[in-house]
């Protein structure tokens, strides 16, 4: 199958690029930075999903994974506005079965940073828009909100020991999500399912039910 993603040079995108393509897909990635993969069914451009008219042409898209997101940035026009503008890109694709949207669980608890909160909850409305739309050509448009990750991006807390200690004791898992687990979900709402669409997955350690609370360091 025919795979785009964005935001694949590193983090979420790119461990979700490699699953995919050792499991024998073609992916096509989306980023501002260069390509950080080096296959022979990877294909890499380099654009701004900010911008719609950046984005490459892409025939046969079968499934498309909306991931590429800043935080405490630009948020609003990256984060929202580039995903809308992905999917609107893309989503005309005749051969298109699948859409998921990379969120987060601040999308549900409103924690973290104004912007970034405030975007990804403009994501899962634009999201549950779309799976409307979409529905009658049997396309599944969803949603996966993760809570911690351990990606680069989170190194200011995850590798700060007096931060991680705080994060953990408010974390009724008592853990963080790998790269691998987050691309376990992607590979299950896009290639495995076929009935769910609407939903946002909240995939963050029991926080937001069992006890929501955001540490990051103090400036």
């Amino acid at each position: 199958m025919k795979i785009v993603i964005t935001g694949s040079s590193s983090g979420i995108g790119r461990a979700v690029a490699e699953r995919f393509l050792a499991l024998g897909h073609d992916v096509c990635g989306i980023d501002l930075l260069p390509s950080s993969i080096a296959h022979p069914r990877y294909t890499h451009f380099v654009a701004d999903v900010r911008s719609a008219a950046s984005l490459p042409a892409i025939e046969g898209v079968e499934i498309l994974f909306v991931n590429a997101g800043t935080q405490n940035g630009d948020d609003i026009a990256t984060n929202l506005v580039g995903a809308m503008n992905t999917a609107e890109k893309y989503a005309a694709s005749p051969a298109l079965r699948s859409i998921l949207f990379n969120a987060s669980a601040s999308a549900v608890t409103g924690q973290e940073f104004p912007a970034y909160a405030a975007s990804k909850a403009g994501v899962l409305g634009y999201m549950k828009n779309l799976a409307i739309k979409l529905a009658p050509r049997g396309v599944t448009v969803n949603a996966i909100s993760p809570g911690g990750v351990l990606t680069d991006s989170n190194a200011p807390v995850t590798r700060d020991p007096a931060a991680w200690e705080k994060i953990m004791a408010v974390t009724p898992l008592k853990k963080w999500a790998t790269l691998d687990e987050i691309a376990d979900w992607v590979i299950f709402l896009t290639l495995k399912n076929r009935s769910m669409s609407g939903q946002n997955l909240l995939v963050d350690n029991g926080e937001k039910d069992l006890n929501p609370t955001f540490v990051w360091p103090e400036k």
